[in-house]
């Protein structure tokens, strides 16, 4: 199964609450040394922005899974430029009521965050 695969199907599972952080980080959790029980039980804190509206819980776990892959400074900011200028801000709270005002439901948007993280791992890691 691909990474996109596995990460669709914990976004579909309607019996787990798979946070955003979760969902990025499950599916490189065998690349991590991780078992996906304790990449859930890590990421357990860091959905809806860390709980209280701060960085966004997918961009987050992309940068864990950057950083446990070894990836550097360079591929860290390059992220977090290119998260901001599609999407204006990093933090959940901006980035849920803008979703909010265009008349978007909070689970199709953080989907697509999640996939577009996810998406952007797989690059990287194809660029290898």
């Amino acid at each position: 199964m691909t990474h996109m695969e596995e990460v669709r199907a914990l976004r579909a599972d309607a019996q787990v609450h798979y946070n955003c952080f979760q969902s990025v980080l499950i599916p490189f959790a065998d690349q991590l040394g991780l078992s996906r029980e304790q990449a859930y039980a890590l990421g357990a804190h860091f959905g809806s922005g860390m709980r209280h509206g701060a960085t966004c819980g997918a961009l987050s776990g992309a940068l864990m899974v950057l950083g446990g892959l070894g990836y550097g400074e360079k591929e860290a900011l390059e992220l977090i430029r290119v998260f901001r200028q599609a999407h204006g801000s990093t933090q959940c709270a901006t980035l849920l009521k803008d979703s909010h005002d265009r008349g978007e439901a909070r689970k199709d948007h953080c989907d697509g965050l999640v996939f577009e993280m996810i998406q952007a791992l797989c690059a990287l890691e194809n660029t290898q």
